[in-house]
């Protein structure tokens, strides 16, 4: 009886030892593939500061710089929904479609450029050619945007705030960084986070599976850093002309458009898929609403590979886990000046 119950007592720790050692092996590879997301994007070329951020965040809401008053970057970029619109390409000013889907702007700044062609340097870029683009704010020039921004007077003291060394800070090119430092605020950890700081509980064994699936079977390779994506640019359709498995009734070239070289024909800006479960449409056209389907379209164009019901489902619990909080300030949207 004595033997018996020692070589219980010294079985008890071997089930769990192993779970452990395969739950660190996630952990590790994880950290190595991602890491940790970090509490803002900074640049040097534009310092984050408190008065920036809060005049950028005024001006995100601005309409009156538009060309019909009708277009903020809140329009395509509503905090209410995780800073992307639900609409397959978003409307502009006259009603005028964009020719892509509006990405999120949660987490957007770490990413190597911007829009789903890399067209825009970065946030401050976006921001700043967003005023000039015939679907977006339309209007005719800078110097003519110029001229609207300093005609509301009520922005003056907060731009000479943020900018307290420029001659003239009420421009369209503070503007652009005033935004650009506010949307590099806009990160959002969550329980993937806590996990890769060492919190195991934070992930339940449905999510950790399909973290593990995600990393062995290939989507990592595209999908690396905090951002989940945003590194590298990729052809659509690896395995195939993309619209075969998406549906898209427009054949879209990609960043041929960018730099007319035909090794850039449906190459695409991977996308970041942190929020990726509440930003539906998918991919650069929006054709795409369920993320089931996504994530199984995305195994057959780039990886050549059928998943079955199990696997999409372990991966989409772990998609899922990416969800994080939008900064609390930000989805609070604030009192504009008067003219």
């Amino acid at each position: 009886m004595q033997k018996l119950i020692i070589v219980v007592f010294l079985m008890i720790p071997l089930y769990p030892l192993t779970c452990l050692g395969q739950e660190t092996k996630i952990l590790q590879k994880a950290r190595q593939i991602f890491g940790i997301l970090p509490k803002q994007m900074v640049s040097e070329q534009n310092p984050i500061t408190p008065e920036k951020v809060t005049l950028g965040r005024m001006l995100f809401y601005e309409t009156r710089i538009s060309i019909d008053a009708t277009v903020s970057c809140a329009r395509c970029h509503p905090m209410s929904f995780y800073a992307a619109d639900r609409l397959e390409k978003s409307i502009g000013n006259g009603c005028k479609v964009n020719p892509r889907n509006a990405p999120t702007l949660l987490n957007a700044a770490g990413q190597i450029s911007q829009h789903w062609i890399g067209n825009r340097k970065d946030v401050e870029d976006q921001a700043r050619q967003a005023i000039i683009g015939p679907p977006s704010f339309g209007m005719p020039s800078i110097a003519a945007a110029d001229e609207k921004l300093r005609g509301i007077h009520g922005y003056k003291q907060f731009f000479e705030k943020a900018f307290p060394k420029d001659k003239e800070p009420v421009s369209i090119d503070n503007f652009a960084k005033a935004i650009g430092a506010f949307e590099r605020t806009l990160t959002t950890p969550g329980r993937f986070d806590s996990f890769l700081q060492g919190k195991p509980s934070t992930l339940d064994s449905s999510e950790k599976s399909g973290l593990a699936q995600f990393m062995e079977i290939g989507c990592a390779h595209c999908h690396y850093g905090p951002c989940l994506g945003g590194g590298m640019y990729e052809k659509f359709g690896n395995a195939g002309p993309y619209w075969n498995y998406t549906g898209s009734t427009t054949i879209d070239k990609g960043r041929y458009a960018v730099t007319g070289s035909d090794s850039d024909l449906y190459v695409f800006k991977v996308p970041l898929l942190r929020n990726v479960a509440m930003t539906s449409p998918y991919f650069h056209d929006g054709s795409v609403h369920s993320l089931s389907e996504a994530i199984g379209i995305m195994a057959k164009a780039q990886l050549s590979d059928t998943l079955d019901d199990a696997q999409i489902g372990s991966l989409l619990h772990f998609l899922k886990s990416l969800t994080g909080d939008i900064p609390a300030e930000a989805q609070i949207a604030p009192i504009l000046p008067l003219d």
